[in-house]
């Protein structure tokens, strides 16, 4: 009895490595995005107030100071007014963007035999398609984040509300801006990251190694914020409307080029407090992401 028994253990033992084995490929397989949710979280947690002062610049072309003030009239009550859309966006959005761009670059060196560059942007052009997807969700942000629509609706249910008799194509408003700047800033950021830290000090220690995935992600979110800067007043423009008309990027350029004075510094108004956001966000993302990704 004693040598049966003896003999019936090792299969068992087996059998339990082999179901264990799949979950924890699965969990290797889903750190990037997990790792990119939470990096997100961080972010948003930090640096929305922010957010904020640069989106009423960005609406209305008004100055830091006058953005400030519109706030402090609002109250503290209302600072954090619109952090759930951006809070559900960032992490889901954040979360697909560093998962499918490793994901699609595995899959796409397996079948098609082209240079690792030209993979790698495709992955990150296919990654950023796929955010848009969530457009929605940027939309009701920029609605509640506008003080003309203060008194229509109080929460995200209310403005998902409010756009659902106009049709899905309304909650999709300002989708192709959506997808300029989501395509292009993910090759951009993905292809220029590793190259940067390689011209920063070497890093020996945890804490070097975090200060130099701030510095990276933090360059790189300042480049991208104020190269992509006037498509997102544009994209701010086209989605602070509900119902009418679905007017194109060029014609919505057109006329906000227009009512501020045909000068670039008015198009570029914010663009420093993005430039500070950005700087600051990217280096919060990057290095969360980077220490994340080393522990689990």
């Amino acid at each position: 009895m004693d040598s049966e028994a003896h003999e019936k253990r090792p299969p068992i033992l087996t059998s339990s490595k082999q179901d264990i084995a799949p979950h924890i490929a699965n969990v290797s397989e889903m750190r990037h995005y997990l790792c990119g949710c939470c990096a997100a979280f961080n972010n948003i947690a930090i640096t929305f107030p922010i957010q904020k002062v640069l989106f009423r610049q960005q609406l209305y072309g008004i100055k830091t100071r006058d953005a400030v003030l519109q706030l402090r009239r609002d109250g503290f009550r209302n600072l954090y007014r619109g952090i759930l859309p951006p809070l559900m966006q960032k992490t889901t959005t954040l979360a697909l963007m560093f998962g499918l761009y490793e994901d699609l670059s595995c899959l796409l060196r397996k079948h098609i035999s082209t240079p690792e560059f030209a993979t790698r942007s495709l992955a990150a052009v296919l990654a950023g398609t796929t955010e848009a997807i969530f457009t929605p969700l940027e939309r009701v942000q920029t609605l509640l984040q506008d003080h003309k629509h203060h008194d229509k609706f109080t929460n995200t249910y209310q403005a998902f509300k409010a756009l659902k008799c106009h049709g899905i194509r309304e909650y999709y408003r300002g989708l192709v801006p959506v997808l300029f700047r989501n395509g292009f800033s993910n090759v951009l950021f993905f292809g220029l990251r590793g190259p940067i830290k390689e011209h920063l000090p070497t890093a020996t220690t945890h804490s070097a190694h975090l200060v130099n995935d701030f510095i990276c992600g933090g360059l790189l979110g300042a480049m991208l914020g104020i190269l992509f800067f006037p498509v997102n007043v544009v994209k701010t423009r086209m989605q602070s409307q509900i119902g009418g008309e679905f007017q194109s990027f060029p014609k919505v350029f057109q006329k906000i080029w227009l009512e501020r004075d045909r000068k670039l510094t008015n198009l570029f108004r914010g663009a420093h407090l993005n430039y500070h956001r950005s700087l600051i966000s990217w280096g919060i993302i990057n290095a969360t992401y980077e220490f994340l990704l080393k522990i689990i």
